[in-house]
């Protein structure tokens, strides 16, 4: 969530201090290795003014920068020392194009900052149009199911056999537009501008209570998991990570064929943990894999199967990776289907010993 005015205010203030504090102390041990003779001192005051207009906002803090480091430079660390003094020869000059210079680099600095502001922005756009025309998809052809078999169930005289298949259909419809919704709410969480609230997790914990839900919806397949040797403390949002598992695990039983078993593999790798969800099913097609996880997808696994979309689930699990810091991927699995792995940021030192 955007900061408060005067929050921001506050953040860019004390970063000011604390980089210009920085350029004149400096300067300062520079001028007394050199005897007062300091050639350093405006490119440091230069290098102050493009670090505050980087991590400030807006172009005030990088101005004010360019003003404090041509007095700093003048008063400080020009002779007549610690004296206000713009006659001597070539000086105004001097000052005229350090001011320019400081003020170019802070415009500029800031400008690129709003460029990448924008394209995030684009980005975050583009990713929601694709998340909510993918969930147009899936709830429609639900939806037409579940009312051309309410329809025929209220209009026909059926046998017991039929009236079962029936109810029996609606009640997948029903439970697949549950997932559907649990997906969408996922995605409120964290588009819009709303930061992710990360929390250290135990990880193992997360993947449990994903499993164990995962096992509450009818024809489910057995999991096995990579014990860790140690307990995994990992900052996430925990409910949306559980969201992305359950979509992972539903993923291989909805649409790997002839599928088994799954497989979670865990790893630690420098700087992140990594998780794999992985079967022993047919796996998805080459020509597929790099379109896989953008929602586009209607069926990844069998030509048969429109009835169902797995782009929807992978391209929220998708987002909400990235929205961690982190990225998923899909490929071959060593047990001879399909690999989905996803990675999170994770320090070692946030490790505890079991």
């Amino acid at each position: 969530m955007e900061q408060p005015k005067y929050r921001r205010f506050f953040r860019n203030g004390l970063l000011f201090l604390l980089i210009m504090g920085a350029a004149v102390a400096l300067s300062m041990a520079l001028s007394g290795i050199n005897d007062d003779n300091n050639p350093f001192a405006m490119a440091v005051f230069i290098l102050a003014v493009a670090l505050v207009a980087r991590v400030s906002d807006g172009y005030l803090w990088g101005i004010a920068a360019s003003l404090l480091g041509t007095f700093c430079v003048n008063y400080i660390f020009t002779y007549p020392f610690w004296a206000f003094d713009v006659t001597y020869p070539g000086y105004p000059l001097t000052v005229a194009v350090m001011l320019i210079v400081s003020i170019l680099i802070s415009a500029l600095t800031t400008q690129i900052k709003r460029q990448e502001q924008l394209r995030f922005e684009i980005e975050r756009e583009k990713i929601r149009a694709n998340l909510l025309r993918a969930i147009a998809h899936d709830i429609r052809t639900p939806l037409a199911s579940i009312l051309g078999a309410s329809s025929a169930l209220r209009e026909q005289k059926l046998s017991p056999n039929d009236q079962t298949e029936l109810i029996d259909g609606i009640h997948r419809d029903a439970q697949w537009l549950v997932r559907v919704t649990e997906n969408l709410l996922s995605i409120t969480r964290f588009t819009g501008g709303v930061a992710l609230k990360k929390e250290d997790e135990v990880l193992e914990e997360i993947i449990g209570s994903a499993i164990l839900k995962y096992r509450r919806r009818p024809a489910c397949l057995p999991v096995e998991v990579d014990t860790p040797e140690r307990i995994l403390m990992v900052p996430m949002d925990g409910v949306l990570i559980e969201q992305v598992l359950i979509n992972l695990f539903d993923n291989v039983s909805d649409h790997a064929a002839g599928a088994s078993r799954i497989w979670l593999h865990i790893s630690t790798e420098p700087g992140r943990v990594v998780l794999s969800v992985e079967d022993d099913g047919p796996g998805i097609p080459k020509d597929r894999l790099s379109r896989v996880l953008d929602g586009s997808l209607t069926d990844l696994h069998s030509q048969t199967d429109d009835r169902r979309n797995m782009g929807i689930g992978l391209s929220v699990c998708r987002s909400i990776i990235r929205a961690h810091g982190g990225d998923l991927s899909a490929g071959r699995s060593a047990h001879g289907g399909a690999a989905l792995r996803f990675y999170l940021p994770y320090q070692e030192e946030e490790a505890y010993a079991g």
